[in-house]
């Protein structure tokens, strides 16, 4: 058996067929006619926004405008003249061929990518690589993979799965896909589950261990791959993905219904989302709000800071979307491990404990009153919450709402409307803000724990570095008392007390999260009905139970192990 990230869901069994890239070396040479060298990557630019755009027209045909809005962000980025100029600038000043100039500049904007520790731009850098071996390819003269024609009950291998060839993917074709590189996050697991294809990734060296042809059995789910299993095994496997089909037909049961426990107690369950177009899918999912938008995203992949207007208008065309649901916008979370080149912020030892979030934004108040009013302003739109990262200290959040305070005079004496009354929470991520929470419940209107970082946070770990990695998880008794801790504050003073972190989409957490009282539940849009079954199948008095038993364990091994004993299907 071979175990990788279980990024999209399912039982897939069949023939393997290794997806191998062609060579894409050059002759790096100084051109001496940039004009005409100017021109051959001008026409591998067009060809390459032209092919891109049609499979995005595709994708959106065949699977739907969310999917093909990964493949409409590499047109942008192809056409975006910040990225595009510095090649040409390459050709002219340095007398790079287009081949050395695409690959100079995409490199310099993957590793501007891949330095910040975050999920969401690491795969930006992804999607640079995607399309500096798409323009390679062009200038080359060099075919595609061609992932369309592959025979029935393919189960496709592969180093890396990029979203242009995932696009090119027959789902009538494909059983499954396994790689040695990639992420639950990543656009290729995102297409994938969109086009419900099971997907394991991060398999060290995949593609050396198997052979075309070969007999491949993967869950999805559990990021478990054998090949030629034993038809024992098969058989078994067989019998687990009709299991696994009828069980996700049962779902659609919980479209349009309350998000409730067995015995009618009412939670809340929204959906994260990064970008303002993502807002469409929470509401294709039946999303009850939005948990948190990250914002990060309008301030990415441009040469300055969005506008007040910019950001106006984003925010306002989420409330709009959601219709009146609430929608939690978390401010600016960038700085230390999140680089953005024109903020121009300085390199730190430990950027995890430096200069970042709210701790930059009231040392720029040029970032962040624009992006405070442009909320304010979009409030008069919907229901708009306003969420401050990484707190520590009273006195940020203090701050936060003095500067709110002030820019609603401001847009008073402009007869600009906004929500007098916009609520103002907090993410607890940190330790310091758990330890603190009954003070942070008497002045904040919500809480919203960040499950992510506070695990990392409470362990002192680095999710990242595989040594440590085994101290990672939400099943610590630190981490559950820390949890518990939080819930209970804020439901003594009578706030709303929600998870955006990847925790609160875990089945085996659901008893605990329902027992310590937690109201709001924020996941990925697509498991939004796993979600809310997962909470119909529990009474708060079965909850209190298991509570009772899972938080008298001492060790992450014995309430994970004990969790599982007493899970509901």
């Amino acid at each position: 058996m071979y175990t990788g990230i279980g990024a999209s869901a399912g039982i897939g069994i069949g023939s393997a067929v290794i997806v191998k890239e062609p060579s894409l070396a050059y002759d790096n040479k100084a051109v001496s006619d940039v004009d005409a060298e100017k021109k051959r990557l001008a026409e591998a630019l067009d060809k390459c926004i032209a092919k891109t755009q049609a499979m995005a027209d595709d994708m959106k045909e065949r699977v739907g405008e969310k999917e093909a809005e990964i493949l409409e962000g590499h047109v942008l980025l192809l056409m975006d003249p910040e990225m595009t100029g510095q090649m040409e600038t390459s050709i002219a000043d340095d007398k790079m061929c287009a081949e050395a100039a695409v690959e100079k500049i995409c490199d310099y904007y993957m590793q501007m990518f891949s330095s910040i520790d975050d999920e969401m731009f690491q795969q930006r850098a992804t999607d640079v690589c995607d399309i500096k071996t798409r323009l390679l390819k062009i200038l080359l003269d060099v075919e595609d993979v061609d992932l369309a024609n592959v025979p029935e009950g393919t189960v496709l291998v592969a180093e890396d799965l990029t979203p242009s060839m995932t696009a090119g993917i027959n789902p009538k074709n494909v059983t499954g896909i396994l790689t040695e590189v990639g992420g639950k996050t990543s656009h290729s697991a995102i297409l994938a589950r969109a086009l419900e294809i099971p997907a394991v990734l991060s398999i060290p060296g995949i593609t050396e261990k198997i052979s075309n042809g070969d007999k491949v059995v993967l869950d999805g789910s559990e990021g478990q791959t054998y090949i030629n299993p034993d038809e024992k095994l098969q058989a078994e496997y067989e019998q687990k993905r009709v299991a696994y089909l009828e069980e996700k037909a049962a779902l659609a049961q919980f479209v349009g219904k309350e998000t409730k426990t067995a015995d009618g107690v009412k939670v809340e369950l929204c959906a994260n989302i990064g970008k303002p177009e993502d807002a469409l899918k929470v509401v294709e999912c039946d999303g009850e709000g939005i948990g948190l938008f990250r914002t990060e995203f309008l301030f990415m992949d441009r040469p300055q800071i969005p506008t007040e207007e910019e950001q106006f208008a984003a925010y306002k065309r989420v409330a709009e979307t959601l219709e009146g649901k609430p929608v939690i916008i978390r401010t600016l979370d960038v700085g230390g491990d999140k680089e953005i080149p024109y903020l121009a912020l300085e390199k730190e030892e430990n950027p995890f404990l430096g200069f970042r979030a709210i701790r930059l934004c009231l040392k720029r108040e040029d970032l962040y009153r624009p992006q405070l009013k442009a909320l304010l302003r979009a409030s008069a739109y919907g229901d708009i919450r306003i969420m401050v990262p990484m707190v520590t200290c009273l006195d940020e959040l203090r701050a936060v709402k003095n500067m709110i305070a002030e820019l609603k005079e401001e847009l008073k004496a402009e007869g600009v409307a906004y929500d007098e009354n916009i609520k103002v929470g907090i993410m607890i991520e940190t330790p310091a803000a758990s330890l603190m929470a009954d003070v942070f419940a008497k002045e904040a209107d919500f809480f919203s724990i960040g499950t992510n970082d506070l695990t990392g946070y409470t362990m002192a770990v680095d999710r990242g570095n595989a040594e440590v990695a085994y101290l990672y998880s939400a099943y610590n008794p630190a981490v559950l008392r820390s949890i518990e801790r939080v819930i209970k504050a804020g439901r003594a003073e009578g706030i709303m007390v929600g998870m955006c972190g990847e925790a609160a989409a875990d089945p085996l957490l659901a008893p605990l999260l329902i027992s310590f009282g937690m109201n709001e539940f924020s996941v990925s849009a697509t498991s939004i009905l796993a979600t809310r079954k997962g909470i119909s199948l529990w009474t708060k008095e079965e909850a209190d139970t298991v509570a009772a038993k899972a938080m008298s364990l001492t060790t992450e091994a014995e309430v994970e192990a004990y969790l599982k004993s007493v899970a509901k299907h």
